[in-house]
């Protein structure tokens, strides 16, 4: 079966592996697999060859404190309804969550 990877990745487990294993330079391994040498350097540096996951560890919001995300979680929760209308009811309590 088929490898799953990352839409955007550019090697394969297979891959990954030869370039850890690969005493050649980094140069020659990225024209060897037709990938740019700093990936060759990101995956020698790694101890496995499983794709890691984009993005932030902990996602957050940039704009609102935990507490306000906290408060719109559980409106939102408790009263059901879509998150625009969500929105327009908390917007005069919560002034992070304007639109502009």
């Amino acid at each position: 079966m088929g490898q799953v990877q990352r839409g955007s990745a550019t090697t394969t487990a297979a891959v990954r592996r030869a370039i850890q294993h690969s005493q050649a330079s980094l140069r020659a391994l990225a024209a060897r697999h037709g990938v740019n040498p700093k990936t060759v350097a990101k995956w020698k540096k790694r101890s496995s060859v499983a794709d890691r996951r984009t993005g932030p560890t902990e996602p957050r919001s940039t704009v609102l404190t935990a507490e306000d995300e906290a408060v719109i979680v559980a409106f939102r929760r408790h009263i059901l309804l879509p998150l625009d209308d969500c929105l327009y009811a908390l917007q005069p309590t919560i002034p992070h969550t304007n639109s502009h």
